[in-house]
């Protein structure tokens, strides 16, 4: 299961009139901590943002979900509400997940939340739809993440002349 991470970064930004201001800038990472999200925001900045930059807030986020689709640049994020039985006790429990999506208006973002859940067995409720702050979303990409010098263990050739028989 993927755990989302909001990174909140303050730096200077040179609007269009050629005024300095001082900014807020919102991404979701998807990472494996709280250390590897700012490692990795710290990347991301360096290579985006001219300037200085402080990373000043990394909150672990209840998204479970991320819908991207490329011709849109909000984000949504949605409350999807769907009934399942407690095993133990026979009980109906509502289980409340979250999904974030893109599309350009809250309408579309409920379509599109519709359009994904379409195949879901059981009935689901959204009952709410909120646009968020969030500039930009990176996923994990594990292929952008190994050294030049390494290679994945499933491309290297396994050699047994390679063992020292002693050392076993």
């Amino acid at each position: 299961m993927k755990i989302w991470y909001t990174c909140k970064i303050k730096h200077n930004k040179e609007l269009e009139d050629g005024m300095v201001k001082q900014v807020t800038d919102t991404f979701l990472l998807d990472a494996v901590s709280y250390t590897d999200a700012e490692s990795r925001v710290y990347e991301i900045c360096e290579r985006d943002i001219r300037g200085e930059f402080t990373v000043t807030q990394i909150t672990k986020t209840n998204i479970a979900e991320v819908i991207n689709h490329e011709d849109s640049e909000k984000w949504f994020k949605s409350k999807v509400v769907y009934a399942t039985v407690d095993g133990d006790s026979d009980k109906e429990v509502k289980i409340n997940t979250y999904i974030l999506v893109s599309a350009e208006t809250a309408k579309q973002a409920y379509e599109r939340i519709e359009e994904h859940l379409n195949s879901m067995l059981v009935p689901y409720d959204i009952p709410a739809i909120s646009l968020t702050n969030i500039l930009e979303v990176f996923p994990y990409d594990p292929e952008g993440q190994i050294p030049s010098n390494l290679k994945p263990l499933n491309e290297v050739k396994h050699d047994d002349s390679d063992i020292d028989e002693s050392e076993s």
